[in-house]
């Protein structure tokens, strides 16, 4: 079967999922090798991964930093994001007001951080139902359905690299991290729906704001943008928002005290819509090409192995995304729901 599986991370899971579906090719966007060793062992688990993989038969390929550094690649993926290049019309940005903020009459929540002169005795009562959030996906792009209006909500903007990859003819747009420049300032509140749609509408992600800011009454005119841990390409970028992976507590405090504004997502949940909606596609296109001119070069010869005559016969290509691969980190989804037990004291 000419099959490659992309994920972002190469977990054991991942491994299984490959094994099963005998797939020919893994595209992990992570190494799964970052640091140097002189075997390859069992007793390690991501070690244990490869070799199963090779066992198989099964190759493994991570792009890493080439995906996010190419043009049209990661990193201009979030900048369309955050421009305004979807699939379909946006919706409008609504922000909640203050009176819509209605408790439970049955089940009220307090605000831990008000001052109360007997807070020590109060505690909100915190929901005990749980959810572990599963990850969530941009949906392909419709724009090939006959009858659909492509119209992206395309908001003016410049486009520039943070640090360009020189000396390279033909990639003189390459380079790591994006900074985006809007022609007007725009809501906040905007960027953040825009950025949720984008990413596969999540349950809920990390935002940080100066203390002395309401997040209604923030504009943005430039956003630094960079996949996965953005400090060390964004720590220089004079930007209002900073839009990344993760961040360190320190990193997004001192970016406030600054008066900037940060979204971070989670670190791969900043790259894997990206496989869904941008790689898949190209590299089916590629690979269907390179697949069908193979074929012809091999048909020609006259002493071919029965592997390689069952092999020419097969004129498909497949690429899929896997469907356990996540990041690490889930958020667990609070819902009302009476206290069992006796509270933390």
């Amino acid at each position: 079967m000419n099959s490659v599986l992309l994920t972002i991370d190469l977990t054991k899971a991942v491994a299984d999922e490959a094994i099963q579906r005998k797939d020919c090719v893994v595209v992990s966007y992570h190494p799964i090798i970052f640091r140097g060793f002189k075997s390859l062992t069992l007793a390690n688990h991501q070690q244990q991964s490869l070799l199963r993989l090779a066992l198989e038969g099964i190759s493994v390929y991570s792009p890493h930093t080439a995906v996010d550094a190419a043009p049209g690649g990661l990193a201009d993926w979030l900048a369309d994001i955050v421009t305004g290049h979807l699939p379909e019309p946006e919706p409008a940005t609504h922000t909640a007001k203050p009176e819509e903020q209605k408790q439970s009459e049955e089940y009220p929540i307090e605000d831990p951080f008000i001052e109360k002169a007997d807070k020590w005795k109060q505690r909100p009562r915190i929901p005990l139902q749980r959810t572990y959030s599963r990850p969530t996906y941009p949906s392909k792009p419709t724009a090939d359905k006959e009858g659909f209006n492509f119209t992206p909500s395309i908001t003016d903007h410049a486009r520039t690299v943070i640090h360009p990859v020189t000396g390279v003819p033909g990639f003189e747009n390459a380079g790591m991290g994006r900074l985006v420049t809007f022609t007007h300032p725009q809501p906040f509140t905007h960027l953040i729906e825009r950025i949720a749609r984008g990413v596969g509408s999540p349950k809920g992600f990390p935002v940080a704001i100066p203390q002395t800011k309401q997040v209604e009454e923030i504009q943005i005119r430039t956003v630094g943008i960079c996949a996965g841990s953005g400090h060390s390409v964004l720590k220089d970028v004079d930007a209002d928002l900073l839009f990344t992976g993760e961040l360190s507590h320190h990193d997004a405090l001192a970016a406030t005290e600054e008066g900037k504004c940060v979204i971070t997502l989670f670190h791969s949940n900043t790259e894997r819509g990206f496989l869904s909606t941008v790689l898949k596609h190209k590299l089916t296109n590629v690979l269907k090409k390179e697949w069908e001119k193979m074929r012809e070069e091999v048909a020609q010869a006259s002493d071919l192995s029965p592997e390689w005559e069952d092999a020419v016969k097969d004129d498909d290509v497949l690429v899929e995304c896997s469907a356990v691969d996540r990041d690490p980190f889930g958020v667990v989804i609070l819902e009302s729901s009476k206290q069992e037990g006796k509270p933390l004291s």
